[in-house]
């Protein structure tokens, strides 16, 4: 392979660390009082730069770089554009909304940069360690953009509480590494799967994917590793917050697949009813807790919870469809997520006065737009057809009905139904009239590129919900080169007695 084939397939990585190294040079030289968002504006354009360069990704051939540390595929493609999509996104909202040096936006930008691009390596990573290291970029940066608001005590309260819980997940991540490396030899992901039938102590490894369940189910708030994220969400600055709740899940649901599906494909009697109850868990205790909230992103906290259980579901579909489904959902969800977050981003404002659920009251008479917003997104998460949300519960549950999982469907649908009423709780206070004596004061002016960003999101969830072929198309071609043993228009797995519920 030559040096060009080898650089473009970390290209965007290496753009996003340029980008977010430029940012910060810039930064400390700026005085104190002058605006941050020019630099806003040079993040954009080399996250958008880094999002070309993904896409470049799909004309290279699938293969392996810099001593199969890197492996890039249409699968790694597909989530490194949905990543920067979602950076791209977020970037454009926090222009706004996190302005002077109390929000210290120059580093913001920085490390949105550095974040994004460990987000990256962990999609193309072909070596556990290399995921590790990734993680650890993704993480750290993320740890500290939670306690970016330092004169507000829930900011750094909630940096602590991620940090604190984050770092024990990561060690149980890295220990897992570890057994696994103790079983086979090789912390190669493509490798450990012929090695494993060769170990002569192959129930380390399985302790080892144990703990990295244990790790990764972290970072995707999937339960019971769940109780870190109503807080962190609720201290976190709400455009943080839409970043937080997609892009680092993506990437850790990316790794998930790469592991489960290409190093213990064979060891699927295993770990199949780990997901499978995980899975379970997330839904209802994500959607039971969602209903006794009346913080809106305290609410969504939980409702992230639920969604990251029926993206499970397709994990414990065990078949090239769950699998294109799990890619589908997540872009989704990301699209719809990451726009409700933007429209509670402006609603809120830099100080939050609007909170809880009831101080949401009228706020579609107060501006038009952002109530259609805001309703568009809320009946998206709850799967109204002609919405991505819609095809991405679809999807997923088609697969588990294929793969046999018919009481984790079911138990889909019937969290589904539970989920609509907390979604339409928030729908009917943003378009109940208030009384004649509140104040129908208009709020603030959506600036140009808070409307960049909301008809991106719209438009994305929208076609995800009208169009989906391409995108499922891109997200087969993803399936295949993860289940290779069955085309991406099959259905079932080629034992399905196999992926039962436990």
């Amino acid at each position: 392979m030559n040096l060009t084939q080898s650089f473009l397939r970390i290209l965007p990585e290496v753009i996003l660390t340029v980008t977010g190294v430029v940012v910060m040079l810039i930064e400390a030289t700026l005085p104190r009082a002058a605006s941050r968002k020019p630099l806003g504006w040079l993040a954009i354009v080399g996250v958008f730069a880094a999002l070309f360069a993904s896409l470049q990704q799909l004309t290279v051939a699938p293969g392996t770089a810099y001593s199969g540390l890197v492996q890039t595929d249409a699968f790694s493609a597909f989530f490194h554009v949905l990543i920067c999509a979602i950076v791209l996104v977020t970037l454009l909202v926090s222009l706004d909304t996190m302005q002077g040096a109390a929000d210290n936006q120059g580093e913001f930008f920085a490390l949105v940069a550095f974040g994004a691009a460990g987000m990256l390596f962990m999609t193309s990573a072909a070596e556990l360690l290399l995921v590790f290291v990734g993680l650890e970029i993704s993480s750290i940066s993320t740890y500290i953009m939670a306690g970016l608001r330092k004169r507000d005590a829930k900011g750094p309260e909630a940096a602590l509480k991620y940090f604190l819980l984050g770092s024990f997940a990561t060690a149980f991540f890295l220990y897992g590494v570890a057994l696994i490396f103790g079983a086979t030899g090789t912390t190669n992901i493509p490798a450990i799967a012929g090695l494993l039938s060769q170990s002569q102590t192959p129930i380390f490894a399985m302790v080892g994917l144990a703990m990295i369940l244990i790790g990764l189910g972290f970072k995707v708030s999937a339960a019971p590793f769940q109780v870190w994220t109503p807080d962190v969400y609720e201290g976190a600055p709400p455009a943080i917050v839409g970043l937080m709740s997609t892009a680092p899940k993506a990437a850790a649901f990316a790794v998930l697949l790469r592991i489960l599906y290409s190093a213990f494909p064979a060891y699927h009697v295993n770990w199949v009813p780990l997901v499978w109850i995980m899975a379970a868990l997330s839904m209802t205790i994500g959607n039971l807790g969602a209903l006794r909230q009346q913080n809106v992103k305290r609410m969504l906290a939980y409702s992230s919870i639920a969604h990251a259980g029926y993206l499970l579901v397709a994990f414990a579909a065990l078949s090239a469809d769950g699998i294109a489904a799990a890619s589908f959902y997540a872009a989704s969800y990301a699209a719809m997520n990451v726009g409700v977050f933007a429209v509670v981003s402006h609603i809120g404002g830099r100080d939050e006065k609007l909170v809880s659920i009831t101080d949401y009251r009228g706020v579609a008479y107060r501006s038009p737009l952002l109530g259609a917003v805001l309703a568009f997104f809320l009946i998206s998460l709850i799967g109204i057809p002609f919405t991505g949300g819609f095809f991405g519960k679809f999807y997923v549950f088609a697969a588990a009905l294929h793969s046999g999982l018919v009481w984790l469907a079911i138990l889909g649908l019937f969290n589904s139904g539970v989920a609509a009423f907390y979604y339409l709780r928030l729908l009917t206070s943003a378009y109940t009239r208030p009384s004649e004596t509140a104040s129908l004061e208009p709020l603030a002016v959506v600036r140009t590129p808070l409307l960049i960003a909301l008809l991106l999101t719209v438009t994305a969830t929208l076609i995800l919900g009208i169009m989906p072929g391409q995108v499922l198309g891109q997200a087969k071609a993803g399936a295949a080169i993860l289940y290779p043993s069955l085309s991406p228009s099959t259905s079932a797995p080629a034992n399905p007695t196999t992926a039962t519920a436990p």
